[in-house]
């Protein structure tokens, strides 16, 4: 976790929400990314997304079995949706997201046993720096 929050700086660095991404298999990183929904003008670009297209793109599978997921904030649908399409293993996240959150705040797409893949969440690691980064950014942009 501490990985995607030194992405998260990167993003807040760069005016992006400060969302940072790690993808780890048999305890290698495969993939790291941050938020760039604002450069890259592509509603799409969560720092999630990012890292799972990086580690696919390079394992040449969208498949990406045996994969966990550490994020600094939960999961929005859209994230949640690729994540379970990937079929990673396990995802760990930082802080809750009251508002978009859907591995349990919102939502709990993860919960749903009519999915044909089931994925283990684990959530609140490093959730008061991963909090503190996200409040910080929008207490300056306010």
């Amino acid at each position: 976790m501490q990985q995607a929050l030194e992405q998260a700086k990167l993003a807040a660095l760069a005016g992006e929400v400060p969302v940072g991404a790690v993808l780890v298999r048999d305890g290698q990183v495969i993939s790291r990314a941050f938020n760039k929904p604002i450069s890259e003008n592509d509603p799409s670009a969560h720092a999630e997304m990012l890292a799972l297209r990086q580690a696919a793109k390079s394992d040449e599978n969208y498949r990406l079995p045996g994969a966990t997921l550490y994020v600094t904030l939960e999961p929005c649908t859209m994230c949640a949706g690729a994540i379970l399409h990937a079929r990673l293993d396990r995802i760990v996240y930082g802080a809750t997201d009251p508002k978009t959150g859907a591995a349990g705040s919102v939502l709990d797409v993860f919960s749903s046993k009519q999915i044909n893949h089931q994925t283990i969440v684990e959530g609140g690691v490093m959730s008061e720096e991963c909090g503190q980064l996200l409040r910080d950014f929008f207490k300056e942009r306010r």
